[in-house]
């Protein structure tokens, strides 16, 4: 018996390269998709090695304008080239990454019959809780959809409630994961003491960076801090750092591709999490999870379920509630022991293979 391999378009409108979690779980997903023919449309310039994931990689020519006044003329004319590449390519099905944003809105306004998989990431989510106008885009997209994937149960309910619930049975769950066999953990075993701790991400409001630095100032023992990641803030969490003597005990590192964050992570004892607002999935926790780090961690609606009992929480902000997280983890050394056992086995609940498995079926199931 044949197996059926459907013929897929996807896309980010954004260069086309592992510049954000959302695009290496793309590549990693598409990669790990088993029997499809992926046609992913993206921006320059290109990342020919990280490509290599897609069947076929499009470059967007119409140029790229932010929401404003042109917003929507940009639109129009996104859609007649996403229109045109329908129309050539005539897929089974479209994936419509990001709920509500530009090329999800082009795709929802091109497909026809062809059936729509819209797949939420998170600051679609978040865009539309600030703006009516992101709002309607994803009601428009949501509209146009068969199915709504989340990877949470958290990220589906706040979708459910900015669709005013019209679209609940078309909402679907399916945890992200990551190549969990390119994974390496660590080989010292944990000791008392100071810890040697890694937050890694975007340096902006919602990542909250500045609870880990402030944390530090409070702490009882000399814990040290590794910040690797870029963004809005990078100049101000330097600044403050400074400001609480804390030069010698704080590092800054630029973004890291993942194949290089991964090597450096078995290096630290823990990994500390310090987003404050909606979070998606948190694939970073995962991700030093299977590396074998404890993860202190903000308390946020849906993180303990995807963590498991693998993680400290702390309360989300708060510096003092995170410096009490860290002396904990740094003075119980078989708690360590026991966090890291823990975060093992519940980093491979997560494998990418299963999330490209499930998808697929999914997909067919939309498609027949």
């Amino acid at each position: 018996m044949t197996t059926k391999v459907v013929n897929i378009v996807t896309g980010i409108n954004r260069s086309a390269a592992p510049s954000s979690g959302s695009l290496i779980l793309v590549n990693d997903l598409y990669d790990a998709m088993p029997d499809v023919h992926t046609t992913f449309l993206g921006r320059a310039p290109v990342d020919q090695a990280w490509k290599a994931a897609f069947d076929h990689l499009i470059t967007l020519s119409t140029t790229k304008r932010p929401q404003g006044p042109g917003f929507d003329r940009y639109v129009d004319e996104l859609t007649r080239e996403v229109g045109a590449l329908i129309e050539q390519i005539q897929p089974d099905a479209i994936h419509a990454q990001y709920l509500g944003l530009a090329l999800s809105l082009a795709f929802a306004r091109t497909a026809g019959t062809i059936p729509i998989i819209a797949i939420a990431h998170g600051p679609d989510v978040m865009v539309a809780e600030r703006s009516s106008a992101e709002r309607e885009a994803m009601n428009e997209v949501a509209a146009a959809s068969a199915t709504i994937v989340t990877p949470t149960p958290v990220l589906a309910n706040r979708i459910d409630r900015l669709t005013g619930r019209r679209f609940t049975d078309r909402l679907a769950v399916i945890p992200w994961g990551i190549r969990l066999a390119d994974t390496q953990v660590r080989d010292q075993p944990p000791t008392a003491g100071p810890l040697s701790l890694v937050h890694a991400g975007r340096l902006d409001d919602n990542k909250s960076t500045i609870t880990a630095v402030e944390a530090l100032a409070l702490t009882d023992q000399p814990h040290n801090l590794t910040v690797i990641g870029t963004g809005p803030l990078r100049e101000h969490l330097e600044k403050r750092t400074i400001e609480l003597g804390l030069r010698d005990r704080v590092r800054f590192e630029p973004f890291l591709p993942r194949a290089h964050l991964w090597r450096r992570l078995p290096d630290f004892d823990a990994f500390v999490f310090t987003t404050r607002g909606l979070e998606a999935f948190g694939l970073v926790l995962i991700e030093a999870q299977a590396h074998g780090l404890p993860v202190a961690y903000s308390d946020l609606p849906g993180v303990k379920e995807i963590l498991g009992n693998a993680g400290v929480p702390f309360t989300p902000g708060d510096p003092r509630s995170l410096a009490a997280a860290l002396d904990e983890m740094g003075r119980d050394v078989n708690r360590r022991k026991s966090l890291t056992k823990a975060a093992l086995y519940n980093a491979h609940r997560y494998d990418i293979s299963t999330t490209g498995r499930q998808l697929r079926e999914l997909t067919l199931r939309v498609t027949s």
